[in-house]
């Protein structure tokens, strides 16, 4: 019938006389916007130039058009000039007659753009979504190769947190299967506990290690097998990766359930498989857009010692295939990680499927970086600390929960600094002084005030002032005060000397030491002292170095530990062998 039509066409076609009748054009209509639509218009642009006195631009009010009337976007090219026209004469009238001109006629017909919507900041984090009455069961699961560091704070400090409010609870989870490319480092299974309770504020409800729970991975991996939706490839690496790129299956796939049982026996047996021989692969589809989805592998042969559990097993899973089934034993309802981890999820949801389970409900977040870190591994920290250039694991260089500890850093600084950012999928870089701000908000109240002179000048007073006395340790809190006794003189910066000076809580005196005011005279600079004292140190930590600061330090009887804010420095914490600055 197709070919039959078109063959009719061409004959009517040549069977039409060479000129036709000449008929005049049909108008073409262009779209015009009716009078609600006009109203809008004008009253946008009549809002825009009153909130930018009298110079309102046009596109931000085309792009509020666009942005809330999606009906109206066919038609940009034409509301263009019409919102253009609008804006001018908006301005224009703001100019002949005054934006109160505006006003009034904003008040009489569209008095909804004269209110002030009120921005309220979001306190806290957002509302765990899905819950459908049930009290959450989050998972911190960190690799164990290694103590936590500022990044894992993250996944610590949200996932506590919303255990916390919402009564759910925290499983703390050694993901420590891999001993090839990451070891697990002994000592990280009694630090990793620790650390997580200094850091939320109580310890984890579970603490589950992968390692200990290898028959449940071999029991899932085998019910797989018998279900027809896992096989065992022997094929090289570069063989599978041709397969995966041309979106083949290979020849292991179509194996009888039967041989790949008898192919799982021999991954397991040490006259078997050899490490790099075969592998177990989750069946899901060759033709599926993400490369990484195609038939994902679930576990492989190491032969390398387990530090926990020696060689008691030659098959280990992968991370996906033991993330995922242990989520799903563990009853994890919301799992929160780095948008990185999509295909985590994809992975994992396409196994959910196979099993028949439930996968948790999955939040993202995207990269924070910060740039006084610089770019870090725990793998590279081993081996830096290894060769001697860093001291060890709280190195105060170094971005470990053990060194910001060391360096003062207080646990709910670190939760307050998590929480504000919030669960944002969008990449953003925060200065470490973000931090330091909360933490000045939790040490201040309770930080005595010390003074440590740095190339330290001595200065010999004459004239009157008190030999004896004593100083606030605190301006706004009830500290015990700090005693002085001065025989001839006292310790001033090396940069305070020579010049008229006030010494703080004392006396004036002139470029010479002459004492010539006990009351503040004049506008003199303001400077902090010592009278006796100790030879000391201040070390700074900055970026790779780590610098120290000779000087002579106030007499004092704290303990190591103790965090006070030096005078005109910042603050510093008290260590056996002088004052480690925590920040300014």
């Amino acid at each position: 019938m197709h070919g039959e039509g078109l063959r009719l066409y061409a004959q009517m076609q040549a069977n039409k006389p060479c000129f036709e009748e000449l008929r005049a054009p049909r108008p073409i209509m262009e779209w015009q916007p009716d009078q609600a639509i006009s109203d809008l218009i004008r009253h946008l642009a009549l809002q825009n130039s009153l909130q930018y006195a009298g110079k309102g631009q046009a596109g931000s009010v085309i792009s509020r058009i666009m942005g809330s009337r999606a009906d109206l976007r066919q038609h940009g090219k034409h509301i263009a000039p019409i919102v253009a026209r609008a804006v001018a004469d908006a301005n224009a009238k703001a100019m002949s007659d005054g934006l109160d001109s505006i006003t009034e006629i904003l008040e009489a017909e569209a008095p909804q753009l004269l209110e002030r919507k009120i921005q309220t900041r979001r306190e806290g984090l957002p509302e765990l979504p899905n819950l459908n009455g049930r009290k959450p069961i989050l998972r911190f699961a960190p690799n164990p190769n290694g103590p936590l560091s500022f990044g894992h704070s993250r996944g610590l400090v949200i996932n506590a947190q919303y255990a916390k409010d919402l009564d759910g609870e925290l499983i703390l989870r050694f993901d420590d299967t891999d001993t090839t490319v990451k070891p697990p480092m002994m000592e990280a299974y009694e630090s990793i506990p620790k650390q997580q309770e200094w850091l939320c504020g109580f310890p984890a409800h579970r603490i589950v290690i992968a390692s200990e729970r290898m028959e449940f991975y071999h029991e899932y991996a085998r019910e797989m097998l018998d279900s027809g939706f896992g096989y065992v490839c022997t094929c090289s690496g570069d063989a599978f990766k041709e397969h995966r790129v041309a979106m083949t299956e290979c020849p292991c796939r179509d194996n009888e359930i039967n041989t790949n049982l008898e192919r799982w026996d021999s991954m397991n047996d040490p006259s078997g498989y050899q490490p790099g021989d075969a592998v177990l692969r989750v069946k899901t589809d060759m033709t599926l857009k993400n490369p990484a989805l195609r038939d994902w592998p679930a576990a492989r042969i190491q032969t390398n010692a387990h530090p926990r559990v020696g060689n008691r097993w030659r098959v280990w899973p992968l991370l996906d295939f033991q993330s995922a089934i242990e989520d799903y034993l563990q009853g994890v309802t919301h799992i929160i990680r780095g948008k990185d981890l999509m295909d985590s999820t994809r992975k994992q949801t396409l196994l959910y499927a196979h099993f028949g389970w439930d996968y948790p409900e999955t939040i993202y977040w995207g990269r924070v970086k910060v740039h006084e870190f610089g770019s870090f591994s725990t793998s590279q920290m081993k081996r830096d600390i290894a060769a001697g250039l860093f001291s060890d694991w709280d190195d105060p260089r170094l971005p470990t929960l053990s060194a910001l500890s060391r360096r003062g850093i207080q646990p709910e600084s670190l939760r307050a600094f998590w929480v504000e950012l919030g669960l944002t999928q969008k990449d953003i870089a925060v200065p470490l002084t973000t931090l330091y701000s909360h933490n000045t908000k939790a040490i201040d109240a309770k930080a005595p005030r010390l003074a440590f002179i740095r190339k330290a000048f001595p200065i010999v007073l004459k004239g009157e002032f008190p030999h004896t006395g004593s100083i606030a340790s605190h301006s706004d809190t009830e500290m015990p005060s700090r005693d002085y006794s001065i025989d001839e003189g006292v310790w001033v910066e090396e940069d305070d000397a020579g010049k008229p000076i006030r010494l703080k809580d004392l006396c004036d005196i002139d470029e010479n030491g002459v004492v010539e005011s006990i009351n503040r005279c004049d506008k003199r600079p303001v400077v902090h002292w010592v009278a006796g004292g100790k030879p000391s140190k201040l070390t700074i930590a900055t970026g790779q170095d780590l610098i120290t600061v000779e000087g002579i330090m106030e007499d004092n009887k704290y303990p190591v530990g103790t965090i006070v804010q030096l005078e005109r420095i910042g603050y510093a914490i008290v260590e056996s062998d002088g004052l480690l600055m925590v920040h300014d």
